[in-house]
This record gives structure tokens, C-alpha cells and sequence, in this order.
């Protein structure tokens, strides 16, 4: 009875055990959920208050960003308001330049997105946000999964923005072709006009710019003011000065104080010639927008007319904040000033990481440049030109560069192009334009005027050709002067250092003494160099 006995009650105390541990498991899961879900909705929570935080100011986006928190707070913040929310972060982020909105337009999306898994919507307001924030790989990947789910134009706008950001224009102006199918509209439009310009067809990019224009709304006002202020820019280029100033005002009407039209309107004035006038609107832009491109003009223009001291103080504040604000304006900043070289070529390094469009090669070629590294300068240059973009700046630094490395023929048609649409560069830059080009000049016709003489069977007068060059000849950017480089075609036959105008070893800047002699053609001792540094000139 007992053997029959033993094993039930066996059975039946090891089933107890295996259920016990059953519901012990299933006990400990339901925890875990349960404290797992807690610590979302205290996330969630936490988001939603951070987006709810009372907003202060009395434009019109202020007003309608507090209407939305308002009607979220009593709504226990539904997905569709907390998305119109966001938008509206996304706008006053714009207008305001203000980067602490893009993160709460941020918390708008990641509310929804715990709300609803993979809502369309808030992965578009996300990928808007990185983009803002220069997120560029991040970014990309939300837009591709958008438009391989649905066909939104937004979607396709979306993907060509951070496509074009990173340099692949071929690929962006497919999606922007989409965006425009879909919906011909402002947002396409002043898309469009701007690949255009990217593609050197300032005509087109003003063509469709106008119609992006015309398709503007009160309603939406910061899209209206960009599209004329990207009128009044392509104007200027143009050269028409009237239409850009126009422009700029149509943009302060739908956007008051918007500091891009301000920075425009200040642009036009300095291409008139009326620094002590474009000085208010100058202030006022940089006042209300941090980047280094307002400072560095705004420093520009108080030198121009006369006031060193403020200028020197616009370009402390650009200095204390330059890198964190806008690291690839201040890499040329630097470039351009001679000052902080190394950190100069590392901000357009880090930033060629994230972009790798025109304007970062660019960024990088002057760098490089400035650090003394010109034949990896001429190649980004090369790049940054390739895709046909017609901007002062690139041409006037790939002229830079071409010169120095001593190819006078490229320089002079780089300059030349630079010097057409001269009134796109920033004061410093024109100047030092100037210099350049008038050096070049000399040089061409001093070695023009040599070639005629010898052809003649006589020498050049040694008073006039070779002394009147000589302040030219050999010279390189040195603590922020204006200095030129010039290269005989035979010194590299007759044992010249092929880059003689780059700091070598002890020779730093030298140049070679060859430019003594009267005739290139005919050495009459071994060629020599003398540092330029602290040195004169001697024959």
C-alpha cells in the first residue's frame, strides 16, 4: 500500500513545486512589464512636460504654441495635437534661430511616437529636426523609410534636403523631381531654384524662385520670407540691385525682423557703396542670429567705416562662439584671418564627417591652404568647383590657391570670375580680391613685357620690369597680409624647388634670387633662396 502511496504523493509534490515555479516566472514577467511600462509612461511623462512648459513671447507663432499646450493639457495630449505642437517648435525655431525648439519639437515626436509606434508623421517631424541639428546620416535613413511606405511630397523633400547636404546631387534632384510631381508648390519650388543655382543656372534658379515666391502665404509666413530673400540673394548675383533691395523688403513684410532678409537688405547696401548705411541692418541681423556669417560681415563693415574697436569686439564674440554655432563658416573665418590655423583645418575636417557638399570642400581647400598644404588645397578646390556652382567665394579662393601653387593662368581665370560677381563677397574678401587680381595683373605684364624684349634681342630695363615686379614676386600669405606668389616657367629647369612659394624647412615663404637677373633664359650663377621672413629684397 505504501509503494502504491510514496509515488502519488511524489507526483503530487513535484507538480506543486513545477507550478509554483511556473507562476513564480510568470509573477516576475508581469513585474518586469509592469515596472517596465512604469518607467515609460514616466518617460512619456516627462517628455510631455518638458513640451508643456508655458512658452513666453507675443509674436503670432508664440500665441498659437501656447493655444497648443493649452488644448493638449485638457486633452490629455492626443497624438494629432501633440504633432501640431511640434510643427509649431519646428517654425518658432526657424524664425527665432533658436536651436533649444528643435529639442522640444523633438519631445512633440517622441510623445507621439510612444504613443503610436511608427507614426508617419512624427518620423517626419524627426527627420526635419535632425536635419536641422546637421544630422545628416541619421536624418536620411527616416526619409527613405517614409517614401518607401507612402508618397508624401514632404517625404521627398525630406531625402533631397540631406541627400544634397551630403553631396549627392544626383540622387536629390530625383527626389526632388518626385516632391514636385506630387505637389508643385512654395516648398518644391524654392527647392528646385536652388539646385538649380548649385548647378551654376542662376537664370533658372531665378525663374523658379519667383513662382516659389509668388506661391507665398501670410498664413506661413518664415517660407514666404525665405523664398524672397533667396530672390533677393540670386538678384544681387545678377546684379540687380533694385530687385534684391525689393526683395528684402517684401521679406521683412511676411516675416518682421527675419535676419536673413536684414542680413540681405545690409548686403545691398555695402554693393552700393553705403557701409555707414547697411551698418543698422548689419547690427540688427547679428543681434538677433548668432552664426559667425553675420558676425564676420558685421566686423567687415564697422572696419570699413572707421571703427576698429567694435569690429575687434564682434570678432572676440565670433571667436568665443564661432566653432559651436557654426563650425565650417568659422573654419574660412580663421582660414581667412590667419589665426588659429590648426583648429581652422580640424573644424572643416570634422565637418566634411557629416557634409560633403560644394561648400565644405571649399571650406577644407581654404583651410588646408592657410595651413600651408596647398597641394591638397588645390584638390578639394578642384572638387568644390566640379559640379558647377557659379559663388564668389569658391572662385576667388580656388584663384588663391591656383596662384600660389604657381599656375598664374587658372588663377587668372578664377579671379576673373570671382571679380564678376565680387559684390557676393564679404568686404575682406573683396579687398584682398583686389589685391590679388592687381598682382597678378603686374606679373603677367612684367613677364609679358620680358618675352617682347627678348624677342627683340635686348634686355629688360633694370629699373623699370625687374625692380617694379620685384615687390610681387615670390611673396605668400604671411600673419594676414595681402602677398602674392609668382613662378618663372623655367626655374623648376634650372634647380628651383617646384613649390619654392610653400615654407620649406628653414626657408620659410622663400623665394628664388633668380628674379635678379635680367634674363630668365640664361643663369648667370646658381640659383639661391632667401627666406621672405625678415628679409629684404637685394640684388
Amino acid at each position: 500500500m505504501r509503494s502504491k502511496i510514496l509515488p502519488l504523493v511524489l507526483g503530487t509534490v513535484l507538480l506543486t513545486a513545477i507550478g509554483a515555479g511556473f507562476w513564480r516566472a510568470r509573477f516576475v514577467q508581469q513585474s518586469a512589464a509592469i515596472r517596465k511600462g512604469d518607467q515609460s509612461t514616466a518617460l512619456t511623462a516627462g517628455r510631455t512636460s518638458v513640451a508643456l512648459v508655458p512658452q513666453k513671447g507675443d509674436s503670432p507663432i508664440d500665441d498659437e504654441i501656447r493655444s497648443l499646450q493649452n488644448e493638449a493639457r485638457s486633452k490629455h495630449q492626443p497624438p494629432e495635437l501633440m504633432k501640431r505642437l511640434g510643427w509649431a517648435f519646428v517654425r518658432k525655431a526657424r524664425l527665432s534661430y533658436d536651436p533649444g525648439y528643435y529639442k522640444l519639437a523633438e519631445q512633440c515626436a517622441l510623445v507621439v511616437e510612444s504613443q503610436r509606434a511608427d507614426d508617419p508623421d512624427a518620423l517626419l517631424l524627426q527627420g526635419h529636426i535632425l536635419q536641422s541639428l546637421h544630422k545628416f546620416k541619421e536624418a536620411e535613413s527616416i526619409a527613405r523609410k517614409l517614401v518607401s511606405v507612402r508618397r508624401d511630397p514632404a517625404d521627398q523633400g525630406l531625402l533631397g534636403d540631406v541627400l544634397m547636404e551630403q553631396g549627392n546631387l544626383t540622387e536629390a534632384v530625383g527626389a526632388y523631381q518626385h516632391m514636385v510631381n506630387l505637389r508643385p508648390d512654395l516648398q518644391s519650388y524654392t527647392r528646385v531654384a536652388n539646385l538649380r543655382w548649385l548647378k551654376g543656372d542662376l537664370d533658372g534658379a531665378i525663374e523658379v524662385i519667383q513662382m516659389a515666391a509668388t506661391a507665398a502665404s501670410p498664413r506661413d509666413p518664415e517660407p514666404g520670407a525665405w523664398a524672397y530673400t533667396r530672390l533677393g540673394i540670386y538678384s544681387l548675383q545678377a546684379g540687380q540691385l533694385d530687385v534684391a533691395e525689393t526683395s528684402a523688403s517684401f521679406a521683412l513684410q511676411y516675416a518682421h525682423d527675419y535676419p536673413p532678409a536684414l542680413l540681405l537688405r545690409g548686403r545691398v547696401l555695402l554693393a552700393q557703396g553705403k557701409p555707414t548705411v547697411a551698418l543698422p541692418f548689419l547690427r540688427q541681423a547679428a543681434a538677433l542670429n548668432p552664426l559667425p556669417e553675420y558676425q564676420w560681415i558685421l566686423a567687415d563693415a564697422l572696419s570699413l567705416t572707421g571703427e576698429p574697436g567694435p569690429a575687434q569686439a564682434v570678432e572676440q564674440k565670433l571667436m568665443a562662439t564661432g566653432a559651436t554655432n557654426d563650425p565650417r563658416t568659422f573654419a574660412l573665418f580663421l582660414a581667412s584671418r590667419g589665426e588659429r590655423l590648426t583648429d581652422s583645418l580640424q573644424l572643416a575636417f570634422d565637418e566634411l564627417k557629416t557634409r560633403q557638399d560644394v561648400f565644405t570642400m571649399d571650406a577644407l581647400a581654404w583651410a588646408l591652404r592657410a595651413n600651408g598644404r596647398l597641394t591638397e588645397g588645390l584638390d578639394y578646390s578642384r572638387k568644390s568647383l566640379a559640379g558647377g556652382t557659379q559663388d564668389a567665394r569658391l572662385f576667388y579662393h580656388a584663384g588663391c590657391i591656383s596662384m600660389e601653387c604657381g599656375n598664374q593662368t587658372d588663377a587668372a581665370e578664377f579671379f576673373g570670375k570671382a571679380n564678376g560677381i565680387k559684390q557676393m563677397l564679404f568686404p575682406s574678401e573683396r579687398s584682398d580680391l583686389n589685391k590679388q587680381f592687381a598682382a597678378l595683373k603686374k606679373i603677367e605684364t612684367y613677364r609679358s613685357d620680358c618675352a617682347a624684349v627678348k624677342n627683340q634681342g635686348k634686355q629688360p630695363d633694370h629699373d623699370s620690369s625687374i625692380e617694379s615686379s620685384r615687390s610681387t614676386v615670390g611673396k605668400r600669405r604671411i600673419d594676414g597680409a595681402s602677398l602674392v606668389s609668382y613662378r618663372c616657367s623655367r626655374l623648376q629647369s634650372h634647380g628651383c624647388p617646384a613649390d619654392y612659394a610653400r615654407p620649406r624647412s628653414e626657408h620659410d615663404g622663400c623665394v628664388c634670387l633668380r628674379v635678379r637677373h635680367r634674363d630668365y633664359s640664361v643663369p648667370n650663377d646658381v640659383p639661391r633662396c632667401l627666406p621672405l621672413r625678415g628679409a629684404q629684397h637685394r640684388t
